[in-house]
Formats: structure tokens, C-alpha cells, sequence
């Protein structure tokens, strides 16, 4: 029996007594992620992304653990429940408009203590100014640092759309404006290079591409630490004492940690470890998160229909954003039809040993947002579910 296999039985076996659609978390696998993010870490701590949880439970038990230490959240509102449920060191990842959430903010010690908003632009400063109504707490702030590689004088940009601020002098001109302002203090910068922690480097069948990747990646993880250091040294001159500086994500921990300006790392996604992870030379995960779909139809030799199953995750549309069918081993989409809102026909000959109400595994593209179609995580270990938990949605959380 090979180690899928192994799974799928254990998997099958815990949840017997429950009906599919269903999502689960192998706990022990999700555990001995956790440990292999530390070690790629090296000592720096780890700033876990909520978004790429959604559960509560989970982010406690991850946080519990020795190696990581704090929230990156993805929504100002999300940060304040956060803060609200005994949560603290709430770093949020992207600017906010949310006026409300901003008065909120500002009018209670205990969240401004507990959150850190994200700038990269004065204006923003404008916008929570005009928020505060009433409330005069200090605003905790980080400044997002522009992590692109850019080439040919700016004519070719790889990395993501993010931040305006590219070069050490604009990120310390808003610095001064941050120092420079009442009721704000910055206390960090933050940098996600996701284009050498979010692209695999190793795409199966594409020698070539993998190898051009893998180039790009060298030559960003060159550029954006000298740069990234040059731009601590000159925020660090306007605010010497400077809390944290965070960098990384799942795909790059142990490059990232490796530079003497990053304090911190952020990651999340690997610890579920979904199916975008997969294709990576410097490191290799468990899945630890999957969902069932059940067998409801047999319509022919070597095919099956399951309920529902269509899951995409957020990004540019296509076949990497889908969920695959994982186990049993060897079924795949029609390409015809793909997984479906309400059924998902798969093929191959492990169909024919499905029977209705069989269960059919998959793992989604995306962390966290596989959490937004599930009330509820199934806990497994070893052979049992031991525990069912809420995901941010099964306790009306639903933020983005």
C-alpha cells in the first residue's frame, strides 16, 4: 500500500460515521509542517497568516508552539475580532478603508495596542484621521516596502502589484510623515516577495520554465536583499527604535531569514500545505488540509460523479487555481465539464471501484480559502476524528 493509499484508509476509516461534503485537517501532518517551517526559520519567529487558516482553533495551536509568535491578518475588521478573542501582536498585511473598523481602532486602548495597520501612502494616514471621530488612541503602523525585481530601467517588473514604494529614499520620506504626525507610530516595515515565495520553482513537465524560474528567483533574492537592507538602514535613521522588519512567505522562509535586516517571517500556506505548493526544489510539505466530495452517480465504466467539487481559488483563472481530486489515486476532470457548482464528473479506473456514498478527496489550490465552503474543520489524527471546529465562517465570520 503506498503512502496515499495509507492516507485515503485512514482518512475513510475517521470519518465513516459522517456525511460528505466534508473538509478535514490531518493534525500530525499540520504538526510536523509547523516544525519544518521553524526549522527553515532558523530562529527567526514566524508571524502566521490568518488568511491562509481560518480557524481559530488552528491558529491557536500553531501560535502555542515554540518558533512562532504573532498574526499577519488580511482585513482590519478581522484584526479586531482578532484582538477582541485574546489575540495579540496583530500585524495586518494591507492597507484598509474601513472607517468603521478605524474608529473602532482608535477609540480602544486594548486594540491599538494589539493591531498594527499597514501604509504605504499618506493619504491612508488622511483616511484614519478622518475615521477617528472621537477616538485618540496612537495608531500602530508598518510601512509596505515594494518588493518587485525591476530590469531594463523599470521596462520588465516581475512580482506583484503591491506597494508604490520601491527605493529605500520613498519609503523614509513616508516614514518622516508617519514620525512627523500625532496620533500614529511606526513601529515596522513589511516585504512579501511573492514572486520567489508564491511561484514554484519546479513545474512538472516544464524543464525549461522551472529553470527560467528558478534564474529570476536568484537574481530577485539578490536584488531585494541589498535593497531591502538599504531601505531598513534609512527607516531605521528616522525611527531608530524600529520594532520588527517582515519578509518571506511559505515558499522562500529560509532564504528570507537568511538576511540580517528580516526580524521576522511571515508564513501560513504551509502548513495546509494545498496543491500550489507542490511544486517547489527547496522544500516539500504534507497535505494537511483536503475536502470530501461524496460518490452520487456511476454513469458509465471508469467514471464517477461526485456532489459538487467546484472550488476555485482566487488569482488568475486556470488550471492551477482548480482543486484536484487526490484520492483515491489516478481520477481527473472531464475536460469538458471541470468540477461543477453542483456535480463533478472524474475519470479514470479507480472510478470503477467507487460505490455511491463513497468519499472522493481533494486538495484545493489555496490555503485558507478552502475554509470559506466549510462551516466546520474534521480535527484527524491517527485514525479518528478528535475534535470538529469552526472554520471564520462557521462562526459568521466572513471578512473578504
Amino acid at each position: 500500500m503506498t503512502a496515499r493509499a495509507a492516507d485515503r484508509a485512514r482518512y475513510d476509516r475517521a470519518t465513516a460515521h459522517l456525511d460528505a461534503p466534508l473538509a478535514l485537517v490531518d493534525l500530525d501532518a499540520f504538526d510536523a509542517n509547523a516544525e519544518d517551517l521553524v526549522r527553515r526559520a532558523g530562529g527567526k519567529p514566524i508571524r502566521v497568516a490568518s488568511k491562509s487558516v481560518r480557524c481559530r482553533t488552528l491558529l491557536e495551536r500553531v501560535l502555542a508552539k515554540d518558533g512562532f509568535a504573532g498574526i499577519m491578518s488580511f482585513t482590519l475588521a478581522e484584526s479586531l475580532w482578532l484582538a477582541r478573542s485574546g489575540f495579540e501582536d496583530i500585524l495586518l498585511a494591507y492597507p484598509s478603508a474601513d472607517r468603521t473598523a478605524f474608529a473602532e481602532l482608535a477609540a480602544d486602548p486594548k486594540l491599538a495596542a494589539a493591531v498594527t495597520v499597514m501604509v504605504d501612502d499618506v493619504s491612508q494616514l488622511d483616511l484614519i484621521d478622518g475615521a477617528r471621530g472621537e477616538g485618540r488612541e496612537v495608531i500602530r503602523v508598518c510601512l509596505e516596502l515594494d518588493t518587485a525585481l525591476k530590469l531594463l530601467g523599470g521596462r520588465v517588473r516581475v512580482g506583484a502589484l503591491r506597494s508604490p514604494l520601491h527605493s529605500p529614499a520613498q519609503v523614509a520620506d513616508v516614514a518622516r510623515a508617519v514620525a512627523r504626525r500625532p496620533g500614529f507610530k511606526l513601529v515596522g516595515i513589511m516585504a512579501y516577495e511573492g514572486h520567489i515565495a508564491g511561484v514554484g520553482d519546479a513545474v512538472a513537465g516544464r524543464p525549461f520554465r522551472s529553470r527560467a524560474i528558478r534564474l529570476m528567483q536568484a537574481t530577485a533574492r539578490r536584488e531585494l536583499a541589498e535593497r531591502r537592507a538599504a531601505v531598513v538602514r534609512a527607516v531605521r535613521a528616522v525611527v531608530p527604535d524600529l520594532e520588527y522588519v517582515n519578509g518571506g512567505g511559505t515558499g522562500s522562509v529560509q532564504h528570507t531569514a537568511a538576511e540580517d535586516a528580516v526580524t521576522e517571517i511571515a508564513a501560513g500556506s504551509g502548513l495546509y500545505v494545498p496543491r500550489l505548493f507542490d511544486n517547489y526544489t527547496s522544500f516539500s510539505g504534507r497535505p494537511a488540509a483536503l475536502f470530501a466530495q461524496p460518490v452520487v452517480r456511476r454513469p458509465g465504466v471508469g467514471i464517477v460523479t461526485v456532489l459538487g467539487g467546484g472550488y476555485p481559488a482566487s488569482g488568475a483563472a486556470g488550471p492551477d487555481r482548480l482543486p484536484v481530486p487526490y484520492l483515491p489515486e489516478g481520477l481527473r476532470y472531464d475536460p469538458q465539464e471541470g468540477p461543477g457548482e453542483v456535480q463533478t464528473p472524474l475519470l479514470g479506473s479507480p472510478a470503477d471501484d467507487l460505490l455511491i456514498g463513497d468519499k472522493v478527496w481533494f486538495r484545493h489550490a489555496k490555503a485558507g480559502e478552502l475554509c470559506e465552503r466549510f462551516d466546520v474543520l474534521h480535527l484527524v489524527e491517527g485514525d479518528a476524528v478528535t475534535a470538529t471546529v469552526p472554520t471564520y465562517r462557521g462562526e459568521g465570520q466572513t471578512f473578504l
